[in-house]
């Protein structure tokens, strides 16, 4: 079940991995978790504030699971701000709050292979790396942790937990770039965005040389504790928590169900900016989209804040080898450090049910169509919850299948959990009551001491583009402004013709008469209760069309069927083409694009395409045909050199 031990470039606390080869894949996984977070909305940290968020954590240890020594768990954590007043006690020198960055960092454990020649490694080039981005290591804490209330499994692929701290050469660094306590820009300070490019600087030189050491969390405003454990075990794993002294005006927590990946200490959450409960069943295309636009990222924020890095330089942006809400957190993360709000990022990665059948505001529709020409969403049953230090809350994707409930109390407290049931309030000391709605926000800003209602907190995101102007002056519609073209047959009604099409396309006369006739005739999906025995395409010794051999990835978990009704209100078929532009800026440009209501083009649509301005949508056809030897099947050969030509 896990990587053997021995050899240089092992993952010291990665051990719980399948091993390579066999049917087995980890990405055909998925997960649900529980999720929640206890914040005092006029944000004044106390240590009440921790405690009760590792309550809310415990109370939802049934929402983890468990390995066979029923103490292992999957995985807790809290995410808090920095409790700078303890950490002055503990660490000498700290400086003013704000001016330092923070975080807990896994390092090589006592049963990995060569553990202090690896750490010796990884703290040369930690020095090496800070130095080259204008920080100094103030200090390197071995961090108390208390091994013997995890289970054995844990304990046998345990990190070796230390602390790191660093203040920036230059102290202007340590000041905000532009934040103000009244509006959502600009809320990354220059440190956090320093940071950020040393951690991702330093991922990308160890991986470079085979080393690991993740750090699980590096800001100036908040600290993570995590790790492969139980929920009622965190506490006790680092009993810093138990400490009074320990206050925070915020606790987010997580408690894990690994079915997405295997149970390891790096894939504990929270993360960096979220914990989530549920699934993105898109990852495997949001992830090759994200590869797919780093040639294009570009952002003069990492050149300032230290000249001559680029954003080519910290890719890639996704983290490999991570799970598809590491994934999700990693291009959260890249879009607010590039200068979008927290509330703007997730809108634009979780965007709510935009069609004419959602009553919501022209502008807003324009703001998530116009998103909807740079980036895709991260689907799936999710529900979410993010903290940047500042900002507090929740979302719910479209689909609303992983409800979230919240409570305020009078005295300023807002509690929200997966659950009920987490929090003990008499009736008296309950304000209101509530739950996540389908693609809307809860948002809690600790500055302000205020909840931002949804509408609020999108109005004042859409409003600062004019997104409704540059949508309709440069969105094109393929079916309705292409222009009319004459209907094209390209058979020209010949019978035989088609039969032969028919064949070489590989559909049968039950495709043709229990498939497509009743689709075409009743405008709707035949069903019928019977199975199919009919083997996969690449194992099947019969001539297959090329679409039997590709199948939907999609997640095999508690998702409910989707009803007709809600795939009208939240489901569309449209999708945009044209050139991409810099994920990390925001022009008219990006949606000069065509918007296309049905992925299957007909041959009218391809003629309307090739009759567009060449100026703005170049077209080119290329020849996907490839010789076959007389008799026999395509030769592989042939096809092989047919793809690589379309590459080229």
């Amino acid at each position: 079940m896990g990587d053997q031990a021995g050899g240089a470039g092992q993952r010291p606390f990665n051990r719980g991995r399948a091993p390579a080869g066999g049917m087995y894949r980890e990405e055909d996984e998925h997960d649900s978790c529980g999720i929640g977070f206890v914040a005092d909305i006029t944000g004044r940290p106390s240590h009440a504030i921790l405690k009760r968020g590792l309550e809310v954590l415990e109370r939802m240890e049934h929402r983890g699971a468990e390995s066979a020594d029923n103490k292992t768990g999957d995985g807790s954590g809290v995410l808090m701000q920095i409790p700078h007043d303890f950490y002055r006690q503990v660490i000498p020198g700290l400086p003013a709050p704000g001016s330092y960055g923070t975080g807990l960092v896994f390092f090589p454990g006592a049963g990995a292979p060569e553990a202090a020649e690896q750490t010796r490694v990884i703290l040369n080039v930690i020095e090496e790396i800070a130095a080259a981005a204008n920080l100094s290591v103030l200090a390197l804490r071995d961090f108390p942790t208390n091994r013997g209330f995890i289970g054995l499994i844990a304990q046998s692929t345990e990190p070796a937990v230390k602390q790191l701290v660093l203040v920036p050469k230059n102290p202007e660094a340590g000041k905000a770039a532009a934040e103000t306590a009244g509006g959502l820009e600009d809320t990354v300070r220059d440190l956090d965005l320093l940071l950020y490019i040393f951690r991702k600087k330093l991922e990308k030189a160890l991986r470079a040389q085979g080393l690991e050491a993740y750090i699980v969390s590096l800001s100036s405003r908040i600290i993570v504790y995590k790790g492969m454990m139980m929920s009622s075990q965190l506490k006790d794993y680092y009993p810093e928590l138990r400490d009074e002294g320990m206050t925070t005006a915020v606790a987010l927590v997580h408690s894990r169900f690994s079915t997405n990946t295997f149970p390891d200490w790096p894939l504990a959450q929270p993360f960096r900016l979220v914990a989530h409960n549920g699934e993105i069943n898109t990852v495997k295309g949001n992830r090759f989209w994200a590869r797919a636009r780093e040639a294009l990222l570009d952002n003069p924020r990492f050149d300032r804040v230290l000249p001559g890095c680029s954003v080519g330089d910290l890719l890639p942006v996704i983290e490999p080898d991570r799970s598809d809400s590491a994934s999700f957190d990693n291009m959260l993360e890249l879009l607010v450090m590039s200068g979008r709000s927290l509330p703007h990022a997730l809108m634009m990665l979780i965007p709510e049910s935009w069609n004419d059948k959602n009553p919501i505001p022209r502008e807003l529709k324009a703001f998530y169509e116009y998103h909807a020409c740079v980036m895709e969403p991260w689907d799936g049953p999710a529900s979410m919850v993010f903290c940047d230090g500042r900002y507090v809350g929740g979302t719910l994707d479209r689909n609303g299948l992983r409800p979230s409930r919240y409570t305020i109390t009078k005295a300023g407290l807002i509690v929200m959990a997966s659950e009920t049931g987490v929090q003990d309030f008499k009736p008296e000391e309950v304000a209101f009551k509530g739950r996540l709605l389908p693609g809307k926000l809860l948002l809690v800003d600790l500055a302000q001491g205020r909840i931002i209602p949804d509408d609020e907190v999108k109005r004042e995101v859409y409003s600062r583009k004019p997104y409704a102007e540059w949508v309709e002056k440069h969105l094109l519609t393929l079916d309705q402004e292409a222009g009319e073209h004459e209907a094209v047959d390209p058979l020209n009604g010949d019978d035989r013709a088609l039969l032969f099409m028919e064949r070489a396309a590989g559909y049968t006369r039950e495709d043709r008469e229990r498939l497509l006739l009743p689709m075409a005739e009743f405008v709707q999906e035949p069903t019928s209760s019977m199975g199919t025995d009919t083997p996969l395409a690449v194992f099947s010794g019969k001539s297959q069309r090329v679409f039997a051999y590709f199948k939907q990835v999609f997640a095999q978990v508690t998702n409910p069927p989707i009803d007709s009704i809600r795939e009208d209100l939240v489901m569309t078929l449209t999708s945009f083409v044209g050139p991409q532009e810099n994920l990390l800026d925001e022009t008219e440009a990006h949606c000069r694009r065509i918007k296309v209501l049905n992925p299957m083009l007909t041959p009218e649509d391809l003629t309307r395409l090739l009759a567009l301005n060449p100026a703005r949508f170049p077209a080119k056809t290329l020849d996907a045909s490839f010789p076959a030897e007389p008799g026999a099947a395509a030769s592989p050969g042939n096809l092989e050199q047919a793809l690589r030509r379309l590459r080229t």
